[in-house]
Formats: structure tokens, sequence, C-alpha cells
């Protein structure tokens, strides 16, 4: 599994002309609020999936080196498949080291069930969907997590 976080001030995901998920960490009176763009491969499980939830709600990298868990702030979850894009050859990705829509969906569900268990406000996209996601990175910051 992998998980691309972004430290951010706000983000959104749109299907079509409907808003899916959003994320203001101002609301919660955080700084900052992270997007997660989650990748999932053939080998993943679902402890795979809560140990890089937990890890991506510690992680470090808000106001003050503090972490989503500290501040309370918000996640915003999005399923992302082409993490796993092999681009050694030629100019066109090959997808096969990314998990199939059946494998992959309860991973990328569970990995937010998890963070909604550990406490974190959690607003996702929707899984297979042709999505516009718009946020404003802090920093930048962006983080690649693997497992």
């Amino acid at each position: 599994m992998r998980v691309l976080v972004q430290r951010v001030t706000s983000a959104r995901v749109r299907v079509g002309d409907e808003i899916v998920g959003s994320i203001d960490p101002s609301q919660s009176g955080a700084p900052h609020g992270l997007l997660a763009l989650v990748g999932v491969t053939h080998s993943d499980t679902e402890a795979t999936a809560k140990a890089l939830a937990d890890k991506t709600f510690r992680l470090r990298v808000l106001d003050g080196e503090r972490s989503a868990a500290d501040l309370g702030a918000p996640i915003l979850v999005v399923s992302q498949f082409t993490l796993y894009a092999d681009t050694a050859k030629g100019r066109r990705p090959s997808w096969s080291a990314a998990a199939p829509g059946p494998v992959a969906e309860p991973l990328v569900d569970r990995f937010a069930q998890t963070l909604r268990e550990l406490g974190a406000t959690v607003a996702t996209g929707r899984f297979g969907a042709h999505m516009r996601i718009e946020l404003v990175n802090d920093g930048p910051v962006t983080l690649l997590l693997e497992a």
C-alpha cells in the first residue's frame, strides 16, 4: 500500500458537479489537514491498511511538528491506483501492480474507517469515479508512505 500524504489548508473532491468530500481544517480549529491519496497493490491486507492509517494519523508534519491526532485535524482520503504505475519501459504506464477494484476498494475503506476509529474526522472521494481534487498544499509538504 502507498499513501501520498499532503499537508493542506483545504481540500475537496468533486465527481461531476457534486462535491463528494471536503475538509476545512479551520472549522475544527486546526491550521492544517491532510489529503491522503491511497494506492493498493495485490499483496496488501487489512493489517496493512490499518497500520498505514495509524501512521498517517500520527505523522508529525503539521504545525509545530504535531500530528492530525494531536490537533484534531481532518483527513480527506481518496483512492488513487495510479500510485502503482510502472513507467520503467516506454511511455505508456503499466497498471499491473495496482490491485483490481474488488481487492482495493475494501482496503481503501478499511484505511478510512481505521482513521475514524482512531478519532479522525474523515471525508472521502468516490472509489472508481473520475474525480477532480482541489487542494491548497501548505509548505508544500508531500510525503510518500509505504508498507
